[in-house]
Formats: structure tokens, C-alpha cells, sequence
């Protein structure tokens, strides 16, 4: 009984530890767009994109709304 709570215990842990580390690689990609702030909106919202971020989470760090990030990114994806 007492490894079957052990096991389960651990499963949870490695899972909380995937999440950790998953925000921690979006919290690095971030700050590394961060360097390039003298760039546009549009180019800012283009390089979360490629990051991996998701709209919403570009949205609230560029300060602006899903929809607009979705129309940016739209308007990217037909230049590629």
C-alpha cells in the first residue's frame, strides 16, 4: 500500500516538475524577446509566436488583446 502512494506521489511530482520547467523555458524565451523591445508590436507578437508562446500569453505581454495577436499572427503566417 505504502509504494502504491509512493508511486503515485512521484507521478505527481515528475508532472509538477514538467509544468515548472515548461513556464521556466517560456519565462527564458521571454526575457529573451525582452532584448529586442526597440523592435514593433507586430515583430515582438511574431517572435513569442515562433517561441511557442500561446496568443493569450503574447497578448498579455505585449498588453494587448488576443484578438489583435490573432490577426498579427494571421497576417504572419501568409507572409511565410
Amino acid at each position: 500500500m505504502c509504494s502504491v502512494m509512493s508511486e503515485r506521489s512521484d507521478k505527481e511530482m515528475l508532472k509538477k516538475l514538467d509544468q515548472i520547467l515548461d513556464k521556466l523555458d517560456k519565462i527564458l524565451r521571454v526575457l529573451s524577446v525582452q532584448a529586442s523591445s526597440q523592435s514593433s508590436l507586430t515583430e515582438r507578437a511574431k517572435m513569442l509566436k515562433i517561441a511557442g508562446l500561446d496568443n493569450v500569453t503574447i497578448a498579455e505581454v505585449l498588453n494587448t488583446s488576443p484578438g489583435s495577436i490573432r490577426v498579427m499572427t494571421s497576417h504572419l503566417r501568409k507572409e511565410s
